[in-house]
Protein backbone atom coordinates (compact mmCIF):
# COMPACT_ATOMS: atom_id res chain seq x y z
CA UNK A 1 0.00 0.00 0.00
CA UNK A 2 1.26 3.42 -0.70
CA UNK A 3 -0.46 6.66 0.05
CA UNK A 4 1.36 10.26 -0.13
CA UNK A 5 0.90 12.38 2.92
CA UNK A 6 -1.80 15.11 3.37
CA UNK A 7 -0.43 18.51 3.16
CA UNK A 8 -0.86 20.71 6.83
CA UNK A 9 -3.07 23.21 7.37
CA UNK A 10 -5.26 22.33 4.16
CA UNK A 11 -8.77 23.93 4.60
CA UNK A 12 -10.82 20.62 3.58
CA UNK A 13 -11.83 18.23 5.90
CA UNK A 14 -10.12 15.06 5.30
CA UNK A 15 -12.94 12.73 5.55
CA UNK A 16 -14.87 13.94 2.36
CA UNK A 17 -16.66 10.93 0.69
CA UNK A 18 -15.31 9.21 -1.77
CA UNK A 19 -16.39 8.77 -5.24
CA UNK A 20 -17.19 5.45 -7.57
CA UNK A 21 -14.58 5.39 -10.40
CA UNK A 22 -17.26 3.28 -11.88
CA UNK A 23 -15.01 0.46 -11.72
CA UNK A 24 -15.52 -2.37 -8.77
CA UNK A 25 -11.93 -3.26 -9.29
CA UNK A 26 -10.29 0.34 -9.32
CA UNK A 27 -12.22 0.88 -6.38
CA UNK A 28 -11.36 -1.43 -4.67
CA UNK A 29 -7.11 -1.14 -5.32
CA UNK A 30 -8.09 2.36 -3.90
CA UNK A 31 -10.14 1.71 -1.10
CA UNK A 32 -13.23 3.45 -2.12
CA UNK A 33 -12.71 5.49 -5.25
CA UNK A 34 -11.32 8.86 -5.90
CA UNK A 35 -11.52 12.20 -3.80
CA UNK A 36 -14.44 14.54 -5.37
CA UNK A 37 -13.38 17.29 -7.43
CA UNK A 38 -10.09 16.52 -8.17
CA UNK A 39 -8.26 16.31 -11.66
CA UNK A 40 -7.24 12.53 -12.32
CA UNK A 41 -5.13 11.12 -15.31
CA UNK A 42 -5.85 7.88 -17.54
CA UNK A 43 -2.78 7.25 -19.12
CA UNK A 44 -1.96 4.68 -21.68
CA UNK A 45 -1.19 3.77 -25.62
CA UNK A 46 -3.77 3.21 -27.83
CA UNK A 47 -5.85 0.22 -27.87
CA UNK A 48 -5.20 -0.43 -23.53
CA UNK A 49 -9.04 0.69 -22.39
CA UNK A 50 -8.94 4.52 -21.58
CA UNK A 51 -11.59 5.63 -23.57
CA UNK A 52 -13.87 2.56 -21.79
CA UNK A 53 -12.78 2.97 -18.41
CA UNK A 54 -13.87 7.00 -18.91
CA UNK A 55 -16.88 5.97 -19.69
CA UNK A 56 -17.83 3.76 -17.15
CA UNK A 57 -16.41 6.68 -14.72
CA UNK A 58 -19.46 8.99 -16.58
CA UNK A 59 -21.91 6.50 -16.31
CA UNK A 60 -21.83 6.18 -12.70
CA UNK A 61 -22.36 9.49 -12.01
CA UNK A 62 -25.12 9.67 -14.43
CA UNK A 63 -26.65 6.93 -12.63
CA UNK A 64 -26.53 8.95 -9.34
CA UNK A 65 -28.20 11.65 -10.89
CA UNK A 66 -25.23 13.74 -12.17
CA UNK A 67 -24.43 15.49 -14.92
CA UNK A 68 -22.05 14.52 -16.69
CA UNK A 69 -20.01 15.59 -19.81
CA UNK A 70 -17.47 13.82 -22.56
CA UNK A 71 -15.10 16.34 -24.25
CA UNK A 72 -13.55 14.66 -27.55
CA UNK A 73 -10.98 15.88 -29.35
CA UNK A 74 -10.36 12.60 -30.75
CA UNK A 75 -13.31 10.72 -31.03
CA UNK A 76 -16.76 11.72 -32.68
CA UNK A 77 -20.00 10.85 -31.01
CA UNK A 78 -20.63 8.02 -33.45
CA UNK A 79 -17.70 6.23 -32.15
CA UNK A 80 -18.27 6.66 -28.73
CA UNK A 81 -21.75 5.78 -29.30
CA UNK A 82 -20.50 2.58 -30.97
CA UNK A 83 -18.03 1.56 -27.96
CA UNK A 84 -21.33 1.98 -26.07
CA UNK A 85 -23.13 0.48 -27.84
CA UNK A 86 -20.66 -2.86 -27.88
CA UNK A 87 -20.71 -3.05 -24.22
CA UNK A 88 -24.67 -2.52 -23.55
CA UNK A 89 -24.34 0.62 -22.57
CA UNK A 90 -27.07 4.18 -23.54
CA UNK A 91 -25.34 7.45 -23.46
CA UNK A 92 -28.65 8.74 -23.20
CA UNK A 93 -27.53 10.45 -19.55
CA UNK A 94 -23.95 11.80 -20.87
CA UNK A 95 -23.41 15.52 -22.61
CA UNK A 96 -21.24 14.66 -25.60
CA UNK A 97 -19.23 17.61 -26.50
CA UNK A 98 -17.40 17.47 -30.01
CA UNK A 99 -14.21 20.40 -30.42
CA UNK A 100 -14.55 18.82 -33.85
CA UNK A 101 -18.11 18.56 -34.98
CA UNK A 102 -19.15 17.01 -37.91
CA UNK A 103 -21.91 19.57 -39.05
CA UNK A 104 -19.05 22.66 -39.34
CA UNK A 105 -16.70 20.80 -42.47
CA UNK A 106 -18.26 23.46 -44.32
CA UNK A 107 -18.04 26.11 -42.32
CA UNK A 108 -14.51 27.96 -44.09
CA UNK A 109 -14.34 30.40 -40.64
CA UNK A 110 -14.11 27.32 -38.40
CA UNK A 111 -12.22 25.00 -40.73
CA UNK A 112 -8.77 26.05 -39.83
CA UNK A 113 -9.73 26.91 -36.21
CA UNK A 114 -11.54 23.46 -35.21
CA UNK A 115 -10.63 21.15 -37.75
CA UNK A 116 -6.54 21.47 -38.04
CA UNK A 117 -5.74 21.25 -34.66
CA UNK A 118 -2.07 22.09 -35.51
CA UNK A 119 -3.25 25.44 -36.88
CA UNK A 120 -6.32 26.34 -33.88
CA UNK A 121 -5.61 28.61 -31.59
CA UNK A 122 -5.18 27.44 -27.91
CA UNK A 123 -7.07 29.91 -26.46
CA UNK A 124 -9.54 29.35 -28.76
CA UNK A 125 -9.99 25.46 -27.62
CA UNK A 126 -9.66 25.95 -24.46
CA UNK A 127 -12.41 29.14 -24.61
CA UNK A 128 -15.31 26.64 -25.78
CA UNK A 129 -14.28 24.18 -23.28
CA UNK A 130 -15.08 26.63 -20.50
CA UNK A 131 -18.18 27.83 -22.18
CA UNK A 132 -19.49 23.66 -22.66
CA UNK A 133 -18.93 23.03 -18.94
CA UNK A 134 -20.62 26.66 -17.63
CA UNK A 135 -23.42 25.37 -20.36
CA UNK A 136 -24.11 21.86 -18.52
CA UNK A 137 -23.00 22.66 -14.98
CA UNK A 138 -21.26 18.72 -14.99
CA UNK A 139 -19.75 17.35 -11.84
CA UNK A 140 -18.01 14.81 -13.76
CA UNK A 141 -15.98 15.62 -17.27
CA UNK A 142 -13.66 13.55 -19.40
CA UNK A 143 -11.44 15.64 -21.29
CA UNK A 144 -10.00 13.00 -24.50
CA UNK A 145 -7.52 13.60 -25.17
CA UNK A 146 -4.33 15.42 -24.05
CA UNK A 147 -2.58 14.63 -27.38
CA UNK A 148 -4.71 17.50 -29.47
CA UNK A 149 -3.92 20.11 -26.67
CA UNK A 150 -0.18 19.05 -26.69
CA UNK A 151 -0.11 19.54 -30.65
CA UNK A 152 -1.80 23.15 -29.90
CA UNK A 153 0.55 24.12 -27.23
CA UNK A 154 3.54 23.83 -29.78
CA UNK A 155 5.85 23.95 -26.60
CA UNK A 156 6.29 22.37 -22.70
CA UNK A 157 6.01 25.36 -20.92
CA UNK A 158 2.84 26.27 -22.76
CA UNK A 159 1.30 23.21 -22.70
CA UNK A 160 1.64 22.95 -18.69
CA UNK A 161 0.06 26.40 -18.22
CA UNK A 162 -2.98 25.25 -19.94
CA UNK A 163 -3.09 22.53 -18.21
CA UNK A 164 -3.22 24.22 -14.78
CA UNK A 165 -5.49 26.60 -16.41
CA UNK A 166 -7.78 23.90 -16.62
CA UNK A 167 -7.68 22.46 -13.59
CA UNK A 168 -7.93 25.27 -11.46
CA UNK A 169 -11.57 26.05 -13.81
CA UNK A 170 -12.52 22.78 -13.06
CA UNK A 171 -11.70 23.06 -9.35
CA UNK A 172 -13.33 26.61 -8.91
CA UNK A 173 -16.58 24.34 -10.56
CA UNK A 174 -16.44 21.54 -7.30
CA UNK A 175 -16.46 18.86 -10.45
CA UNK A 176 -14.45 15.94 -10.70
CA UNK A 177 -12.28 15.47 -14.14
CA UNK A 178 -10.35 12.81 -16.21
CA UNK A 179 -8.10 13.69 -18.48
CA UNK A 180 -6.45 10.74 -21.29
CA UNK A 181 -3.24 11.16 -22.67
CA UNK A 182 -2.42 8.61 -25.44
CA UNK A 183 1.41 8.54 -24.76
CA UNK A 184 1.74 9.84 -27.78
CA UNK A 185 4.78 12.25 -26.56
CA UNK A 186 8.67 11.49 -27.62
CA UNK A 187 8.71 11.17 -23.61
CA UNK A 188 7.42 10.67 -20.71
CA UNK A 189 5.42 13.43 -20.03
CA UNK A 190 6.49 13.34 -15.98
CA UNK A 191 4.81 17.72 -15.98
CA UNK A 192 1.54 15.71 -16.11
CA UNK A 193 2.00 13.38 -13.06
CA UNK A 194 3.10 16.75 -10.75
CA UNK A 195 -0.16 18.21 -11.75
CA UNK A 196 -2.81 15.85 -11.66
CA UNK A 197 -4.08 14.58 -8.08
CA UNK A 198 -4.06 10.79 -9.25
CA UNK A 199 -2.72 8.97 -12.40
CA UNK A 200 -3.11 5.30 -13.37
CA UNK A 201 -1.57 3.78 -16.54
CA UNK A 202 -2.89 0.84 -18.26
CA UNK A 203 -0.95 -1.51 -20.29
CA UNK A 204 -1.26 -3.93 -23.01
CA UNK A 205 1.82 -6.60 -23.25
CA UNK A 206 2.09 -8.65 -26.47
CA UNK A 207 3.41 -12.07 -25.23
CA UNK A 208 5.19 -14.60 -27.24
CA UNK A 209 2.40 -16.27 -27.52
CA UNK A 210 -1.66 -16.28 -26.58
CA UNK A 211 -3.73 -13.03 -26.28
CA UNK A 212 -2.31 -10.12 -25.04
CA UNK A 213 -2.02 -9.33 -21.67
CA UNK A 214 -3.37 -5.88 -20.42
CA UNK A 215 -2.31 -4.60 -16.79
CA UNK A 216 -2.84 -1.39 -14.65
CA UNK A 217 -1.05 0.47 -12.14
CA UNK A 218 -1.90 3.33 -9.81
CA UNK A 219 1.30 5.54 -10.14
CA UNK A 220 0.48 8.32 -7.40
CA UNK A 221 -3.13 9.06 -5.61
CA UNK A 222 -2.42 11.77 -3.29
CA UNK A 223 -3.63 11.43 0.42
CA UNK A 224 -5.03 7.65 -0.82
CA UNK A 225 -3.56 4.89 0.18
CA UNK A 226 -4.13 2.39 -2.60
CA UNK A 227 -2.82 -1.08 -3.40
CA UNK A 228 0.70 -0.85 -5.45
CA UNK A 229 1.81 -2.91 -8.21
CA UNK A 230 0.55 -4.15 -11.05
CA UNK A 231 -3.30 -5.46 -11.30
CA UNK A 232 -4.52 -7.75 -14.33
CA UNK A 233 -7.35 -6.73 -16.26
CA UNK A 234 -9.22 -7.62 -19.41
CA UNK A 235 -11.73 -5.93 -21.49
CA UNK A 236 -15.09 -7.40 -21.51
CA UNK A 237 -18.75 -6.72 -22.36
CA UNK A 238 -19.53 -4.61 -19.85
CA UNK A 239 -16.23 -2.71 -19.45
CA UNK A 240 -13.15 -3.17 -17.60
CA UNK A 241 -12.68 -6.06 -15.53
CA UNK A 242 -9.88 -5.74 -12.96
CA UNK A 243 -7.93 -8.36 -10.87
CA UNK A 244 -6.71 -6.52 -7.62
CA UNK A 245 -3.09 -8.33 -7.08
CA UNK A 246 -4.08 -10.35 -4.11
CA UNK A 247 -2.50 -9.45 -0.65
CA UNK A 248 -2.81 -12.17 1.73
CA UNK A 249 -2.57 -10.24 4.65
CA UNK A 250 -6.01 -8.49 3.94
CA UNK A 251 -7.84 -11.55 4.37
CA UNK A 252 -7.89 -13.24 7.78
CA UNK A 253 -10.64 -15.91 9.00
CA UNK A 254 -11.32 -17.70 12.03
CA UNK A 255 -11.44 -21.60 11.60
CA UNK A 256 -10.70 -24.91 13.31
CA UNK A 257 -7.53 -26.77 11.68
CA UNK A 258 -8.92 -29.95 12.10
CA UNK A 259 -8.23 -32.92 9.74
CA UNK A 260 -9.87 -32.96 6.21
CA UNK A 261 -10.42 -37.03 5.25
CA UNK A 262 -9.60 -38.16 2.05
CA UNK A 263 -12.11 -40.96 2.02
CA UNK A 264 -8.93 -43.59 2.42
CA UNK A 265 -7.94 -44.67 5.81
CA UNK A 266 -4.85 -46.26 4.44
CA UNK A 267 -3.63 -43.07 3.23
CA UNK A 268 -5.38 -40.80 6.35
CA UNK A 269 -2.76 -43.32 8.22
CA UNK A 270 -0.03 -42.65 6.15
CA UNK A 271 -0.24 -39.17 6.44
CA UNK A 272 -0.61 -39.18 10.52
CA UNK A 273 -4.11 -38.77 11.06
CA UNK A 274 -4.77 -36.86 7.56
CA UNK A 275 -4.38 -33.24 5.78
CA UNK A 276 -5.31 -30.21 8.16
CA UNK A 277 -7.54 -27.20 7.11
CA UNK A 278 -5.44 -24.38 6.07
CA UNK A 279 -2.37 -26.20 5.06
CA UNK A 280 -1.43 -27.05 1.47
CA UNK A 281 -0.14 -30.48 -0.23
CA UNK A 282 2.49 -31.10 -3.24
CA UNK A 283 1.67 -33.86 -4.99
CA UNK A 284 4.80 -34.73 -7.04
CA UNK A 285 5.96 -37.39 -9.13
CA UNK A 286 6.40 -38.50 -13.13
CA UNK A 287 3.34 -38.41 -15.50
CA UNK A 288 0.31 -40.70 -15.25
CA UNK A 289 1.81 -41.85 -11.71
CA UNK A 290 -1.67 -41.29 -10.02
CA UNK A 291 -0.76 -37.56 -8.71
CA UNK A 292 -4.00 -36.37 -10.17
CA UNK A 293 -6.51 -39.54 -9.01
CA UNK A 294 -5.07 -38.73 -5.77
CA UNK A 295 -6.23 -35.18 -5.86
CA UNK A 296 -9.26 -36.16 -7.08
CA UNK A 297 -9.79 -38.58 -3.91
CA UNK A 298 -10.15 -35.69 -2.12
CA UNK A 299 -12.43 -33.65 -3.74
CA UNK A 300 -14.62 -36.22 -4.11
CA UNK A 301 -14.58 -37.23 -0.11
CA UNK A 302 -15.35 -33.46 0.30
CA UNK A 303 -18.45 -33.82 -1.75
CA UNK A 304 -19.60 -36.97 -0.21
CA UNK A 305 -19.50 -34.61 3.27
CA UNK A 306 -21.83 -32.14 1.75
CA UNK A 307 -18.67 -29.73 1.04
CA UNK A 308 -17.79 -28.10 -1.84
CA UNK A 309 -14.68 -28.47 -3.49
CA UNK A 310 -12.88 -26.73 -6.91
CA UNK A 311 -10.58 -28.48 -9.55
CA UNK A 312 -8.56 -25.97 -11.81
CA UNK A 313 -7.53 -28.09 -14.67
CA UNK A 314 -4.64 -26.76 -16.66
CA UNK A 315 -3.26 -29.99 -18.05
CA UNK A 316 -6.18 -31.87 -18.93
CA UNK A 317 -9.47 -31.49 -20.55
CA UNK A 318 -13.29 -32.42 -18.50
CA UNK A 319 -13.66 -35.29 -20.36
CA UNK A 320 -10.26 -36.81 -19.88
CA UNK A 321 -10.91 -36.44 -16.09
CA UNK A 322 -13.93 -37.58 -15.82
CA UNK A 323 -13.36 -41.04 -17.85
CA UNK A 324 -10.62 -41.17 -15.24
CA UNK A 325 -13.01 -41.21 -12.13
CA UNK A 326 -15.05 -43.54 -13.57
CA UNK A 327 -12.59 -46.09 -13.56
CA UNK A 328 -11.63 -45.57 -10.79
CA UNK A 329 -14.82 -45.98 -9.34
CA UNK A 330 -15.52 -42.39 -8.11
CA UNK A 331 -18.81 -40.39 -8.51
CA UNK A 332 -17.19 -37.42 -9.61
CA UNK A 333 -20.21 -36.65 -12.90
CA UNK A 334 -22.46 -36.69 -9.78
CA UNK A 335 -21.07 -33.96 -7.54
CA UNK A 336 -20.23 -31.49 -10.50
CA UNK A 337 -23.97 -32.02 -11.30
CA UNK A 338 -24.95 -31.31 -7.71
CA UNK A 339 -22.67 -28.59 -7.65
CA UNK A 340 -20.58 -29.95 -4.88
CA UNK A 341 -17.69 -30.09 -7.38
CA UNK A 342 -16.83 -27.59 -9.70
CA UNK A 343 -14.41 -28.51 -12.52
CA UNK A 344 -13.20 -25.52 -14.77
CA UNK A 345 -10.65 -25.97 -17.75
CA UNK A 346 -7.85 -23.36 -17.62
CA UNK A 347 -6.42 -22.16 -20.60
CA UNK A 348 -3.02 -20.53 -19.70
CA UNK A 349 -2.33 -19.06 -23.14
CA UNK A 350 -5.95 -16.50 -22.27
CA UNK A 351 -5.73 -16.75 -18.79
CA UNK A 352 -3.49 -13.82 -16.71
CA UNK A 353 -2.12 -15.21 -13.41
CA UNK A 354 -4.34 -11.59 -11.63
CA UNK A 355 -7.44 -13.73 -13.36
CA UNK A 356 -6.65 -17.22 -11.83
CA UNK A 357 -6.35 -15.82 -8.25
CA UNK A 358 -9.89 -13.49 -8.86
CA UNK A 359 -11.26 -16.92 -9.60
CA UNK A 360 -9.76 -18.78 -7.24
CA UNK A 361 -11.12 -16.14 -4.33
CA UNK A 362 -14.41 -15.86 -6.11
CA UNK A 363 -14.75 -19.80 -5.44
CA UNK A 364 -13.44 -19.42 -2.11
CA UNK A 365 -15.76 -16.61 -0.86
CA UNK A 366 -18.70 -17.14 -3.43
CA UNK A 367 -19.09 -20.45 -3.52
CA UNK A 368 -17.93 -21.66 -0.30
CA UNK A 369 -14.94 -24.01 -1.10
CA UNK A 370 -13.35 -25.67 1.53
CA UNK A 371 -10.97 -27.96 -0.68
CA UNK A 372 -8.89 -26.22 -3.75
CA UNK A 373 -7.11 -28.62 -6.56
CA UNK A 374 -4.48 -26.88 -8.91
CA UNK A 375 -3.64 -29.92 -11.52
CA UNK A 376 -1.28 -28.89 -12.75
CA UNK A 377 1.72 -26.17 -11.74
CA UNK A 378 3.48 -27.14 -14.97
CA UNK A 379 0.12 -25.83 -16.61
CA UNK A 380 0.22 -22.57 -14.30
CA UNK A 381 3.94 -21.74 -14.77
CA UNK A 382 3.52 -21.77 -18.81
CA UNK A 383 1.09 -18.55 -17.90
CA UNK A 384 3.19 -16.71 -16.31
CA UNK A 385 6.22 -14.34 -18.08
CA UNK A 386 8.89 -15.53 -15.48
CA UNK A 387 8.92 -17.79 -12.98
CA UNK A 388 10.35 -15.59 -10.05
CA UNK A 389 6.52 -13.97 -10.33
CA UNK A 390 5.10 -17.42 -10.06
CA UNK A 391 6.74 -18.25 -6.97
CA UNK A 392 5.92 -14.95 -5.89
CA UNK A 393 2.27 -15.05 -6.93
CA UNK A 394 1.97 -18.69 -5.21
CA UNK A 395 3.37 -17.44 -2.17
CA UNK A 396 0.23 -15.13 -1.93
CA UNK A 397 -2.10 -17.38 -3.21
CA UNK A 398 -1.50 -20.16 -0.79
CA UNK A 399 -0.73 -17.88 2.15
CA UNK A 400 -4.39 -16.34 1.77
CA UNK A 401 -5.91 -20.14 1.17
CA UNK A 402 -4.34 -20.89 4.46
CA UNK A 403 -5.70 -17.95 6.04
CA UNK A 404 -9.67 -19.04 4.85
CA UNK A 405 -9.00 -22.79 6.08
CA UNK A 406 -9.23 -23.86 3.01
CA UNK A 407 -7.34 -27.13 2.13
CA UNK A 408 -4.99 -27.01 -1.33
CA UNK A 409 -3.69 -29.45 -3.27
CA UNK A 410 -1.24 -28.85 -6.02
CA UNK A 411 -0.25 -31.29 -8.41
CA UNK A 412 3.58 -30.90 -9.92
CA UNK A 413 4.60 -33.40 -12.70
CA UNK A 414 8.45 -34.18 -13.02
CA UNK A 415 10.14 -34.88 -16.44
CA UNK A 416 10.62 -38.39 -16.96
CA UNK A 417 8.95 -41.65 -15.78
CA UNK A 418 11.61 -44.15 -14.60
CA UNK A 419 14.74 -43.43 -13.31
CA UNK A 420 16.24 -40.02 -12.25
CA UNK A 421 13.98 -37.37 -12.48
CA UNK A 422 14.22 -33.85 -12.71
CA UNK A 423 11.21 -30.64 -10.97
CA UNK A 424 11.07 -28.17 -13.14
CA UNK A 425 10.23 -25.61 -10.12
CA UNK A 426 10.92 -25.76 -6.72
CA UNK A 427 8.16 -24.88 -4.81
CA UNK A 428 8.45 -27.81 -1.90
CA UNK A 429 9.55 -25.33 0.52
CA UNK A 430 6.12 -23.05 0.43
CA UNK A 431 4.47 -26.36 1.03
CA UNK A 432 3.05 -28.04 4.13
CA UNK A 433 3.18 -31.33 2.90
CA UNK A 434 5.16 -33.18 0.35
CA UNK A 435 3.52 -36.54 -0.98
CA UNK A 436 6.47 -38.38 -3.41
CA UNK A 437 4.85 -40.60 -5.90
CA UNK A 438 6.96 -42.74 -8.51
CA UNK A 439 7.20 -45.50 -10.43
CA UNK A 440 9.79 -48.52 -9.98
CA UNK A 441 10.36 -52.15 -11.43
CA UNK A 442 10.16 -55.54 -10.24
CA UNK A 443 10.63 -58.77 -12.00
CA UNK A 444 9.28 -57.34 -15.23
CA UNK A 445 6.62 -55.31 -13.70
CA UNK A 446 5.69 -51.59 -13.34
CA UNK A 447 4.96 -50.56 -9.88
CA UNK A 448 4.22 -47.83 -7.83
CA UNK A 449 5.50 -46.22 -4.72
CA UNK A 450 3.83 -43.40 -2.36
CA UNK A 451 5.35 -41.87 0.09
CA UNK A 452 5.00 -38.62 2.54
CA UNK A 453 8.43 -36.83 2.05
CA UNK A 454 7.08 -33.41 4.25
CA UNK A 455 4.36 -32.95 6.75
CA UNK A 456 5.41 -29.62 8.34
CA UNK A 457 2.49 -30.43 11.38
CA UNK A 458 1.42 -33.53 12.99
CA UNK A 459 3.44 -37.18 12.85
CA UNK A 460 3.24 -38.88 9.55
CA UNK A 461 4.61 -42.72 8.50
CA UNK A 462 8.56 -42.21 7.10
CA UNK A 463 7.68 -45.29 5.31
CA UNK A 464 7.61 -45.66 1.32
CA UNK A 465 4.40 -47.75 0.31
CA UNK A 466 3.03 -49.43 -2.76
CA UNK A 467 -0.24 -48.46 -3.77
CA UNK A 468 -2.25 -49.77 -7.06
CA UNK A 469 -5.04 -47.48 -8.74
CA UNK A 470 -8.29 -49.68 -10.03
CA UNK A 471 -11.83 -49.70 -10.00
CA UNK A 472 -11.96 -49.73 -6.14
CA UNK A 473 -10.06 -46.46 -5.81
CA UNK A 474 -6.67 -46.16 -4.18
CA UNK A 475 -5.41 -49.16 -2.33
CA UNK A 476 -2.01 -49.09 -0.25
CA UNK A 477 0.07 -51.79 0.37
CA UNK A 478 2.86 -52.55 3.16
CA UNK A 479 5.81 -50.85 3.67
CA UNK A 480 8.15 -51.39 0.69
CA UNK A 481 11.03 -52.54 3.92
CA UNK A 482 13.26 -54.70 1.91
CA UNK A 483 13.21 -51.81 -1.29
CA UNK A 484 16.41 -49.70 -1.29
CA UNK A 485 16.79 -46.41 -4.41
CA UNK A 486 13.35 -46.66 -4.92
CA UNK A 487 13.18 -42.07 -5.04
CA UNK A 488 16.96 -42.55 -6.54
CA UNK A 489 15.50 -44.16 -9.69
CA UNK A 490 17.61 -46.86 -9.63
CA UNK A 491 15.34 -49.74 -6.79
CA UNK A 492 17.31 -52.74 -5.57
CA UNK A 493 15.59 -55.91 -3.93
CA UNK A 494 17.27 -57.04 -0.53
CA UNK A 495 15.31 -59.41 0.52
CA UNK A 496 15.26 -63.23 -0.24
CA UNK A 497 11.76 -63.30 -1.70
CA UNK A 498 10.04 -61.24 -4.19
CA UNK A 499 6.70 -60.19 -2.93
CA UNK A 500 3.86 -60.53 -4.43
CA UNK A 501 1.99 -57.23 -6.03
CA UNK A 502 -1.20 -55.73 -4.41
CA UNK A 503 -3.05 -57.29 -7.47
CA UNK A 504 -1.57 -61.07 -6.70
CA UNK A 505 -2.26 -60.42 -2.89
CA UNK A 506 -5.75 -60.02 -3.26
CA UNK A 507 -6.29 -62.18 -6.20
CA UNK A 508 -6.69 -59.89 -8.79
CA UNK A 509 -4.14 -59.61 -12.22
Amino acid sequence: MAAESIPEGHDEPTNQPRISTGSEGLDDILGGGFDANRLYLYEGRPGTGKTTIALQFLIEGACRGERVLYITLSETKSELTLVAHRHGWSLSGIDIFELVPPETTLDPERELTVFHPAEMELSETTKLVFAAVDRINATRVVFDSLSELRLLAQSPLRYRRQVLALKHFFTSRNCTVVLLDDLSASQDDLQLHSIAHGVVLLEQLAIDYGAERRRLRVIKMRGIAFRGGFHDFTIETGGLKIFPRLIAAEHHKAFIGDFTPSGNAELDQLLGGGLERGTNALLIGGAGVGKSSLALTYAIASAERGEHAVFFAFDEGRGTVEARARTLGLPLEKHIASGLIRFQQIDPAELSPGEFAAGVRQSVERDGARIVIIDSLNGYLNAMPDDRFLILQMHELLSYLGQQGVLTILVLAQHGLVGPMETPLDISYLSDAVLMLRYFELAGTVRRALSVVKKRSGNHEHTIREFRLSSAGITLGPPLKEFTGIFSGTPRFTGDQIPKTLDDADGRC
